[in-house]
């Protein structure tokens, strides 16, 4: 594993799990973000409860940021947890209720809930359904950089 210093300590990366319901949108926005943003600190993943496939809404406005998650697959949190996967943080990007049907992980260190709106349930006309998906997008980018600074110093 990569070796990384945080406030003159060496240490491995940060496993980091961000987990939504269907690991569509919301939990690969994040992970897509922690990567660009704290790469060299960060080992990122993404899941979900119920695994469903990429929102085209979530890959449009990432890529309009200058990411493309369009070939990103779509993972099921249980599988990791079959595969003894361990993460420092996890972090649930969906509602309260939702987050606490989540596993527990051994040698979890923080459990954090970020509750954002969902893509998938915003109606309206293509843009506004695009514009809400953009700023639910900014939203997430702004935690992950918060999340960040908290965790690096």
């Amino acid at each position: 594993m990569d070796r990384i210093v945080v406030n003159n300590k060496a240490m491995d990366k940060i496993k980091v799990l961000f987990l939504c319901i269907h690991n569509s949108a919301r939990s690969q926005m994040a992970e897509a973000y922690l990567k660009k943003f704290g790469g060299e600190h960060f080992a990122p993943e993404s899941a979900g409860l119920e695994p469903g496939v990429l929102n085209p809404l979530a890959v449009q406005v990432m890529k309009e940021d200058g990411i493309d998650i369009s070939n990103n697959p779509t993972k099921e949190v249980f599988d990791l947890v079959k595969l003894g996967k361990s993460f420092f943080y996890v972090i649930t990007v969906c509602d309260a209720k939702s987050s606490d049907r989540c596993p527990i992980f051994p040698g979890l260190h923080k459990m954090i809930n970020w509750d954002f709106e969902d893509p998938s349930t915003i109606t309206g006309s293509e843009e506004d359904r695009l514009s809400q998906t953009r700023i639910i997008r900014d939203k997430i980018k702004e935690a992950v950089k918060e999340f960040i600074k908290e965790v690096t110093g």
